[in-house]
């Protein structure tokens, strides 16, 4: 799940940004509404933490601005303000869900993987396809019923390839999935965590395409 923050407190956005990363989220971190139409303009998100109360204007414009836009990204609102009447007006320019400071990481991590989960048009929390189901909410997973472990990232890899088998994706999607805008990418990363994967969870299961990327494998 990737996730654009836009807080302009740093030192909650550090912390938000750390709990959601450990939580299997990778997070773009912006300060305000130029910063966060920037980033909505350069990357994909499966969801908008949005802060309402910015050093320069308030969130709900960034909000009618993507809505205008036709920008279909969940977005969850974050703020101090708890009045009824301030969470309708959130709602009805166009946030999926409110959340009020202060607030608990697990809910708030919680609450966007149901955003994303609504997203991909998916009713069930887990991801089950063949003989594999994920457990976002742990980064756990099962094959034939069995644990197998996983690192975080590789983790995130393969819930992007299951979660829409038989399509592509590209080695920078993938690295899209896997890095913030603050993080070193490294050269290979997406063939080494392909190769871990498949020793994991199956030869078969995450097919290559060569010269495009690679995908979860549809055929038994």
């Amino acid at each position: 799940m990737r996730v654009l923050l836009v807080e302009d407190d740093d030192l909650l956005a550090d912390g938000i940004a750390a709990g959601l990363a450990l939580a299997g989220a990778t997070v773009d971190a912006v300060r305000g509404i130029a910063d966060g139409r920037h980033a909505l303009g350069c990357g994909a998100y499966d969801a908008v933490a949005l802060d309402l109360m910015l050093l320069d204007g308030s969130g709900l414009d960034l909000l009618r601005d993507m809505r205008a836009a036709g920008d279909r990204t969940p977005v969850l609102l974050l703020t101090a303000l708890d009045e009824v009447a301030d969470r309708v007006r959130g709602l009805d320019a166009g946030a999926d869900d409110y959340l009020g400071k202060p607030f608990d990481l697990d809910e708030l991590a919680a609450r966007l993987r149901a955003l994303a989960r609504r997203k991909e048009g998916r009713a069930a929390a887990k991801i089950a396809w063949r003989d594999l189901v994920l457990d976002p909410a742990t980064l756990g997973a099962t094959v034939s019923g069995r644990p197998v472990a996983l690192s975080r990232r590789e983790f995130i890899v393969l819930q992007a390839l299951v979660e829409r088998p038989g399509v592509i994706h590209s080695r920078a999607e993938l690295e899209e999935r896997l890095y913030g805008w603050q993080e070193g990418v490294e050269s290979n990363a997406v063939e080494v965590y392909v190769h871990n994967l498949r020793n994991k969870v199956g030869r078969d299961a995450i097919e290559t395409v060569r010269g495009l990327g690679y995908r979860a494998r549809v055929a038994p």
